[in-house]
């Protein structure tokens, strides 16, 4: 099996990034950083996103497993101290895995005569520079509403627990494959109006922005961000691309909402 570590520069997390790297040559692993079949992070959630954009065309061939030296991330199942159990379950892999959906951004430039993709594990947002985004919102191909406010966020359902929660928008399990639209600082009053609400798309549907042209738009895709350029339209669709986590401990969709959350102490 071949295995990369891909930890941050944090103390701790290079620490425990060394400590990985020995046990793995003690016990015979091959340690191959452009080939892996296993890619073990090292550090929490946003180490895990890096990662998982860094290695996102090789997404069918890997599982990744995430260790956290830090507070408890949503997507990392391993402590700091827990490395040899992790070692002795990579010994004894079976290719089990469990999968999420992805989020495939597809953004057409004035400029540019060919759109250019991006693939999301939580989010994708629209916003604009210190001004209010104006944006036809089609679903399906058809006009649905003419959005005015701060911005708009794409999700995934597993994203659905990150910025698009902190809007106000649903929870979703990573079994339904669907994206959500959740406004930011919508405007609504007697002379404009949106759903202002959150929306479920389904699968086989898709949503498609024609923003006013303006050249201050702030597009991100996870914690990357894009700016500067006028944008002809932005399509969002549940993408065919999934990620896969080795099945070894990993928590349950609804424990770990729970654990970030709540914490079992307040559930009784």
């Amino acid at each position: 099996m071949r295995i990369a570590i891909f930890a941050n520069e944090g103390r701790k997390s290079m620490l425990v990034s060394r400590k990985l790297h020995q046990k793995f040559k003690d016990t015979h692993f091959i340690l191959d950083n452009e080939k892996p079949d296993i890619i073990v992070t090292v550090g929490g959630d946003g180490t895990l996103l890096a990662a998982f954009h860094q290695y996102q065309n090789i997404l069918d061939k890997v599982r990744f497993v995430s260790v956290h030296t830090g507070h408890l991330g949503f997507y990392t199942d391993w402590r700091d101290d827990e490395i040899d159990d992790l070692v002795i379950s990579l010994q004894s892999d079976n290719g089990q895995s469990v999968s999420y959906p992805l989020l495939d951004v597809k953004v057409s430039y004035i400029d540019q005569l060919r759109p250019e993709s991006f693939l999301a594990l939580n989010e994708a947002t629209l916003k604009r520079n210190s001004a209010t985004l104006v944006t036809d919102v089609y679903i399906g191909g058809e006009l649905f509403e003419k959005f005015r406010g701060d911005g708009l966020c794409l999700s995934t359902p597993t994203g659905s627990t990150a910025y698009n929660k902190s809007l106000g928008g649903a929870v979703i399990h990573p079994n339904l494959r669907v994206l959500q639209m959740t406004e930011i600082g919508s405007i609504n009053n007697r002379v404009f109006r949106t759903l202002s609400s959150p929306m479920i798309i389904a699968p086989n549907d898709w949503v498609t922005l024609y923003p006013n042209r303006e050249s201050d738009y702030i597009l991100t895709v996870d914690q990357n961000s894009y700016h500067g350029r006028q944008i002809k339209q932005i399509t969002f669709k549940t993408s065919k691309k999934s990620i896969h986590f080795a099945k070894y401990r990993h928590m349950q969709f609804w424990q770990r909402v729970q654990d970030a959350f709540i914490g079992a102490e307040y559930a009784n």
